[in-house]
């Protein structure tokens, strides 16, 4: 494990893993998603043994060996986390965001505030586009924040599981005894982070080109044809209004994914010489 001190005194922990000359990728988690989940570290050690990618997987603020600022949710000091990791980074890296940690990549590239950015991969951001799936209602912070104030974890498992990400009742009582329930209360309280992230592109509202015409380098938006309609949506609709981006629905994909079939294009992506 690695640390580093960000300027606004957070402490950002993180593990590299050296493969070869084929560039640098930080790896941004989701929702209760920490630097030791397996399928991250699985995804690390593909892209750097088959690649010869330089990976930094890392725990984000609140969650496994990094601090936190608790009541302080803005997706701007995450976006200061990542410039943090990009300069230790040596100035310049790809950016590989999973799920609501996708969203923070692409607000990080589009902030203009991090040169260093030259890729990014963008896995099923949560973008809620229409009102034809689950929309979240706009007010969740309020109890969401009361939830974490006091303390009780096992309730902000489920009331963000349930009213945040749109899980059936029936999935998330099942998740208390199952052997993932222990790291889910472990990082439960970072969720207020996940939903500063993308709380206003979860309305059922369009997405608009100018919040995204920062992005200006290649992007690679990747869903899973086996996941839900709502991810699927979401993935098209970034797309279409990044300037440099291209989508990729994979086959036997969902977003609890099969690490071996999504590391391929992943990895090609982020080695390809830029024409």
């Amino acid at each position: 494990m690695e640390t580093i001190t960000t300027p606004a005194g957070v402490q950002i922990a993180f593990d590299r893993y050296v493969g070869g000359d084929g560039g640098t990728v930080i790896l941004v988690g989701g929702a209760f998603s920490y630097r030791k989940f397996p399928k991250m570290v699985e995804l690390a050690e593909k892209l750097a043994a088959e690649y010869g990618l330089t990976v930094i997987n890392y725990d984000r603020r609140g969650r496994g060996d990094s601090s936190d600022t608790p009541g302080i949710y803005d997706v701007d000091n995450e976006i200061d986390d990542i410039a943090a990791l990009v300069d230790a980074a040596g100035g310049k890296a790809a950016l590989f965001g999973w799920s609501s940690g996708a969203g923070l990549a692409l607000q990080a590239a589009a902030s203009g505030r991090i040169p260093g950015i030259t890729k990014v991969i963008a896995f099923e951001p949560p973008f809620v586009v229409n009102h034809d799936n689950f929309v979240p209602a706009a007010d969740l912070h309020i109890r969401l924040h009361e939830l974490i104030k006091a303390d009780r974890r096992g309730e902000v498992v489920k009331f963000y599981m349930a009213k945040a990400m749109g899980m059936p009742r029936a999935f998330v009582a099942i998740m208390r005894f199952t052997p993932f329930w222990k790291s889910l209360i472990a990082t439960s309280t970072a969720t207020a982070h996940d939903w500063a992230i993308m709380a206003r592109f979860m309305r059922g509202e369009a997405l608009r080109a100018e919040d995204w015409s920062g992005v200006d380098v290649p992007t690679l938006v990747i869903s899973g044809a086996k996941s839900g309609a709502l991810l699927r949506t979401g993935a098209a609709a970034i797309t279409a209004v990044l300037p440099k981006a291209q989508h990729r629905e994979l086959a036997k994909l969902s977003h609890n994914p099969n690490i071996a079939i999504l590391t391929p294009p992943a990895g090609e992506f982020l080695t390809a010489i830029a024409e």
